[in-house]
């Protein structure tokens, strides 16, 4: 019986596990969301939360404790310059996971991992440039309606 047994294993050993969760907790943090299984969101949730309670702290230990997980300086750069002082008066909950359709190939249950908060700054950036980009190709478009 599995009591207690609280470790996501994912049908893989442990190295392969920590590189998988070590990959998904760096993109996560870069992009500010991921889309992928739900079993690996879940997985991955706890720790992305652990990284953006480090940055809160913003002490060089804690650099050097996300720097020991995270693969890519620019990423904790990022993690401790940006994202840390968004959630300082937050206490908890800075992700959530929002399921999808099943994919295609394999029917495995898809989910997108987000923080929260980073679905109005995605958007509002997106809108804006395809706004210039129509103005610049059709500056006329404006002067007819």
């Amino acid at each position: 019986m599995r009591h207690q047994v609280k470790k996501r294993y994912l049908r893989r050993d442990s190295a392969h596990r920590r590189a998988l969760l070590r990959n998904l907790v760096t993109s996560f943090i870069d992009k500010e969301r991921i889309r992928t299984t739900v079993a690996k969101a879940k997985a991955a949730k706890p720790i992305a939360e652990k990284m953006i309670t480090l940055a809160k702290r913003n002490t060089l230990h804690a650099r050097r404790q996300a720097l020991a997980y995270i693969f890519q300086e620019s990423v904790v750069k990022k993690l401790f310059d940006v994202v840390g002082p968004r959630f300082t008066e937050r206490p908890g909950g800075y992700t959530r996971i929002v399921k999808l359709a099943p994919r295609a190939g394999d029917g495995a249950q898809m989910a997108v991992l987000e923080m929260i908060g980073s679905e109005f700054t995605k958007k509002t950036k997106k809108k804006k440039a395809e706004k210039d980009k129509k103005a610049k190709k059709n500056p006329l478009a404006k002067a007819k309606k």
